[in-house]
């Protein structure tokens, strides 16, 4: 008989398991109840921006099981595809997606340490999950500078530096608390390597702060994969202030937003883009506060003459996108509600959000495609294509979908 050959006899090579690459979504709490804080010293700017967006409010009594602070605001998220759908249903009731913005107090140099009100402030920087820096990029004799000249990269380098300085704090404390608990951490093998995972993970944050960088810039992004994802998860438990994601607003006078030219811009897109980037929106609060107090065709006009737009809707679309939030859609005659949830949701967590039965009863979700249903144009078109289909358990809500969710539940007995 003929000899096997060695080779046909070996096992199949294992499958290489390739760990997914993380992105920046990876860092955060991963809940649909997401908030972005406007940060910045005292008189760049926050308040007038605040109060512009306060004035795209949606009324409290809208959320009456909420209790909403008195410097944070709720706003609508721009969105054609909604007003496209509410064109198209004509609903009884309409529902827009939005988004939490607050209103966080002056930051001061030495905040760290207390100055001003400092731990107050870093405390409600904390409870946020993204980050808009408000600049001021204007001269004006009538409004005084914190630190008696105006330069937004020193302005930046301050708030990013008593943002670091807290992390290190916080860190340095878990650090020490650790160190206390070796003696118990030793007792078994398990919790021997947790504890050395943990406290390298602290050292190594420590280091990277102390390198001048802040958190986010480990993962996608400036350093990409520094951060491992057993770090991540340390890091999300912490979470740390340089870990949010942030945006940066530039506030120009209205002379340089109509001209769209200031002497600021290039140092401050220059030091943008040295500390891992992030979105940068020039605008001009003078202006936007102007503006929300014309009616539409002053509105019109007044944008017509200065060769301007308003720039509060790209604010709030790029704020929202920053903490890694989209919305699904449901629809019909009754209602059009945009839903929010964190990106990553899958289909029975952004059922949850409709009701907690939803989630629990879930059997499927019925799903089309946004553009699908407005190329085509009704439901029973995109079923007769066969592009509505049924999504199980494990389907990721993409941002766009328009959903009809099934779902049983049984009482409990």
């Amino acid at each position: 008989s003929k000899g096997v050959s060695l080779v046909s006899l070996r096992m199949p090579p294992k499958k290489e398991v390739v760990e997914e690459r993380l992105g920046p979504w990876a860092l955060g709490k991963f809940s649909s109840r997401l908030k972005v804080g406007i940060v910045g010293l005292p008189n760049v700017g926050k308040s007038t921006l605040y109060n512009c967006l306060t004035n795209c409010a949606i009324p409290a009594e809208n959320f009456p099981f909420c209790t909403i602070e008195p410097n944070e605001t709720r706003v609508n998220v721009p969105d054609e595809r909604f007003d496209w759908l509410v064109d198209k249903y004509k609903p009884k009731s309409i529902v827009n997606p939005y988004l939490e913005v607050v209103d966080i107090a002056g930051l001061v140099k030495g905040a760290a340490q207390g100055a001003g009100l400092g731990n107050h402030f870093l405390s409600n920087i904390r409870a946020v999950d993204g980050i808009i820096h408000a600049m001021r990029a204007f001269e004006d004799p009538d409004i005084v500078h914190v630190e008696d000249k105006v330069d937004p990269v020193r302005d930046i380098e301050i708030i990013t530096a008593e943002l670091r300085e807290k992390d290190k704090e916080f860190v340095g404390k878990r650090l020490a608390e650790l160190m206390k608990d070796k003696a118990k951490a030793n007792s078994n093998a398990a919790a021997k390597k947790e504890w050395e995972a943990e406290v390298a993970c602290c050292e190594k944050i420590i280091a990277y702060l102390e390198d001048g960088k802040e958190v986010r810039r480990g993962v996608g992004e400036g350093d990409a994969d520094y951060w491992t994802t057993k770090e991540i998860v340390y890091l999300n438990e912490y979470s740390l202030l340089t870990a949010k994601p942030v945006m940066y607003l530039i506030n120009l006078s209205e002379a340089d937003f109509r001209r769209k030219k200031n002497k600021f811009l290039k140092p401050i897109h220059d030091w943008v883009m040295a500390h891992g980037g992030g979105p940068m929106i020039p605008y001009s609060a003078a202006f936007e506060s102007e503006y929300m107090h014309m009616d539409d065709e002053a509105k019109a006009e007044y944008c017509k003459e200065g060769n301007v737009t308003c720039a509060l809707p790209k604010i709030i679309k790029t704020a929202f996108n920053a903490i890694h939030l989209i919305y699904f859609f449901t629809a019909g005659p009754d209602e059009v509600k945009g839903w929010v949830i964190r990106k990553g949701y899958k289909a029975p967590q952004a059922a949850g959000t409709i009701h907690t039965d939803f989630e629990r009863g879930f059997i499927c979700a019925e799903v089309m495609s946004f553009d699908d249903l407005k190329q085509h144009g009704t439901e029973a078109e995109v079923k007769a294509v066969g592009r509505y289909r049924q999504e199980g358990k494990m389907y990721v809500v993409q941002d766009g979908d328009v959903i009809f969710f099934k779902f049983n539940v049984t009482n409990k007995k």
